[in-house]
Parts: structure tokens; sequence; C-alpha cells
């Protein structure tokens, strides 16, 4: 379904566009996911309507059968990547899970700020994105994705979470449509 709709107290999640994930090979350019999410931060600024940035620090310590990091990342992997335009009245919520929701303050952030909707964009979109749509689908926010401002290191994975998960989460539309509802 394309976005039909935003709250007036939407609030923008953008999900790991950080320099150790942004740096990955993708299924889609990284680069015009970053440009797209910062097209939407802008807008939602100007709009003074609130724009959080969660990077990744850690992971879950469960066994997993997929391969685990090996090495030490470099210094700066989980510094934001400066194409966001990061603004000191954006809030950076910094998680140790796949979702931005599990053992950070976003929820407690987003409803102090009487937050009904998230907007959500950024890398992987079957982890991190889809993840973070599953809980504020299941806290009871009204949730849209936007389809150009997400990628994921699998294209298989990517379409699966746009065109069978995130429908039966809340919305989809693109960076354009969704600033048009901004109004």
């Amino acid at each position: 379904m394309t976005a039909t709709v935003l709250d007036p107290r939407t609030a923008l999640v953008v999900i790991d566009l950080q320099k150790g994930i942004v740096g990955l090979p993708t299924a889609h350019p990284a680069d015009g996911v970053v440009a797209n999410s910062a097209a939407l931060a802008e807008a939602f600024r100007a709009k003074d309507l609130p724009v959080f940035l969660v990077r990744v620090t850690g992971g879950a310590p469960g066994r997993t059968e997929g391969p685990a990091r090996s090495g030490q990342p470099a210094a700066d992997w989980a510094d934001l990547v400066p194409g966001l335009g990061q603004r000191e009245s954006d809030v950076v919520v910094t998680k140790q899970q796949w979702g931005a929701f599990h053992g950070t303050a976003l929820d407690l952030e987003l409803r102090r700020r009487g937050i009904t909707q998230v907007v959500l964009t950024g890398i992987a979109t079957s982890i991190g994105v889809e993840s973070t749509a599953r809980a504020a689908h299941e806290l009871g926010y009204h949730v849209t994705v936007a389809t150009d401002a997400v990628t994921d290191m699998d294209a298989d994975a990517h379409r699966n979470s746009v065109e069978k998960i995130f429908p039966r989460l809340g919305e989809t539309g693109t960076t354009a449509a969704i600033t048009a509802l901004l109004g």
C-alpha cells in the first residue's frame, strides 16, 4: 500500500547509517539510501518534527548458524555518516541488537514527544529496519517505510521485506511521496 497520511506527530527513525555498515556491499547503492534519508531528515526538521539517528555498536550474544563478525571493527565503524547532515537537535540512539527499540530508550523518547507514527529508513532492510518496524507496529505506532531509502546486503531479503513484510506492518512510500505528505 502506498503511504496515505502522516500523523501530525510523526518522527523519522534512521537505522544504522554508520560508516561500518554503509561501507558494506549492498543490493542498492548505499549513497542513494543516505541521500534519500538525508532529504527526509531535512524535510522533517523543516516541519519541526524529530529525527532519530540510530547506530549499532554491538550484537546479540546468542549462538547463530550464520557467520560471526571476525576481527576488531575500525575505530570509526559506528560513526554516523556525514552525509546525513546530523544536527544538534537530532536524537542519537545507540543499540546493541538488530531492532532500535530493544534495550534502548527509543520508545520512551518517542512517547515523551507525543509521537504516534514513525517513518523508517536505513540498512539493512531485513535486519535493523524490519526488526524496528515489527517492534514499532507491536508497540502501537503507525509505521511507514521509505522504500527508496532502505537497502540490504541480500537483494532477495530486501525484496521480501518490502513486498511481503512491510505492507503487513504499515505503509510504504518513496522519499518524494513521504515528503509530499509532510506538506
